[in-house]
């Protein structure tokens, strides 16, 4: 076997492996491609870094594909980005040619790999109407979604439906997310890589050298949230959850955690918006993270008592997951993905308010026993739901699914 997917065998066990394999035997061979807007920054980002390896080992004949654009290309995708998880947004004609346009140009490049593929799965907005684009395709093509779509703003909506319901499939992170559509539709959520250097197990001077980095009392309690700075993920809410915990712990610390998408255009000026918010308070510790800073986001969940991820809106939230691996509780914004994952009393708490996280920050660091038995149950939860080989099962037998569609029995051999 591959070494490679070999070494998961140690967290899920062999069957898993050899159930991969077993799935893997047709597809041996085929072409799949992948197609996102950005290679670094987000979940989607990082999924694929690990997903198209172990397709290769698999025997899958599997790349990934980057579109470019310009300025306006990524204003118009972030504008779609909003209005799908349901703000009010201006789609002016400009803009749109603009999507329409860098689409096109990009479809010069990829065309030839394109059309030879046999399956295409195009990531989220930004690539949709690639399939308008190559006219001599051969094989099928997927639409994942990973974005919360259960409110989209309907001329959003209207719009982007005329280049996802050409393709032969989707694919959504949760049953709320699925819209009506003239084709199937697969429900498979996100994972984390458990042996990825954001997830793997680290040594308590490393996790100590980094508090210390950053000025961090490891003789406090701590809570973190590590996400993109984005309105969606509301680390201004996050801030005034954390000055009402003061109130009744002191000595808390907040650390807020981020990154910038290359396909984000807002991040500048929500990062803005948070330093404001946290004004000259000590113990709030505002973090602009490189793209492989992942032993840093590691060694800081591992530090923190409690994981926080207070979206509004949210597609899944791998931070999500992560926090619940390393065994910590989490507190989620009680919406899309996270209600996946954060089970109300068993693996975190779900809140709807600054008010209702400072409340389980208080509760969860005065009763520390309780604590400790939601995250041991939290870290059991994703290893049975949300780690990388499960994920890769249910694509592969999508995969299996599309290319073997007219007949009547999948022989695996």
């Amino acid at each position: 076997m591959a070494e490679g997917i070999q070494r998961y065998a140690a967290v899920v066990g062999e069957d898993v492996i050899d159930h991969l394999y077993q799935l893997a035997g047709p597809l041996r061979g085929k072409k799949v491609v992948h197609v996102n807007s950005t290679r670094v920054g987000g979940g989607v980002a990082e999924i694929l870094a690990k997903l198209v390896p172990l397709m290769q080992e698999l025997g899958i004949d599997t790349s990934w594909e980057v579109i470019t654009g310009e300025d306006k290309f990524y204003q118009c995708t972030k504008n779609f980005h909003n209005g799908l998880q349901g703000s009010i947004v201006d789609l002016p004609p400009g803009l749109l040619k603009a999507y329409e346009e860098t689409n096109a140009r990009n479809a010069e490049e990829l065309r030839p790999t394109l059309e030879a593929a046999d399956i295409v799965i195009i990531h989220d907005p930004q690539p949709a109407p690639l399939i308008t684009l190559c006219p001599n395709r051969k094989g099928k093509w997927v639409w994942r979604c990973h974005i919360d779509v259960s409110r989209p703003f309907r001329p959003v909506w209207r719009y982007l439906r005329n280049y996802v319901s050409q393709h032969d499939a989707s694919i959504f992170s949760l049953a709320d997310f699925a819209q009506p559509l003239p084709h199937t539709q697969y429900l498979i959520s996100p994972s984390i890589d458990p042996l990825a250097e954001k997830n793997i197990d680290l040594p308590e001077e490393e996790i100590q050298a980094v508090l210390e980095q950053y000025g961090i009392d490891p003789e406090k309690p701590m809570v973190v949230q590590v996400s993109r700075f984005d309105r969606f993920k509301d680390p201004v809410g996050v801030i005034r959850a954390y000055q009402l915990a003061t109130r009744f712990i002191p000595s808390l610390q907040l650390v807020l955690a981020g990154g910038e998408a290359t396909d984000d255009p807002e991040g500048a000026a929500v990062l803005e918006e948070v330093r404001a918010a946290a004004g000259d308070d000590p113990s709030i510790f505002i973090l602009l993270l490189p793209a492989d800073a992942n032993r840093t986001i590691n060694a800081l969940q591992r530090a923190a008592q409690i994981v926080l991820q207070k979206s509004i809106r949210e597609g899944f939230g791998l931070t999500v997951t992560e926090g619940l691996w390393k065994g910590k509780p989490v507190i989620g914004g009680n919406t899309g993905g996270i209600r996946l994952q954060v089970r109300n009393h068993q693996t975190g708490f779900l809140v709807d308010s600054p008010e209702g996280a400072a409340m389980r920050i208080r509760y969860l660091l005065h009763h520390r026993s309780r604590l400790e038995e939601i995250g041991y149950r939290a870290k059991e939860f994703v290893r049975e739901n949300f780690l990388l080989t499960r994920h890769l099962r249910e694509y592969l037998t999508l995969m299996l699914g599309l290319t073997h569609a007219e007949e009547g029995r999948i022989d695996l051999g």
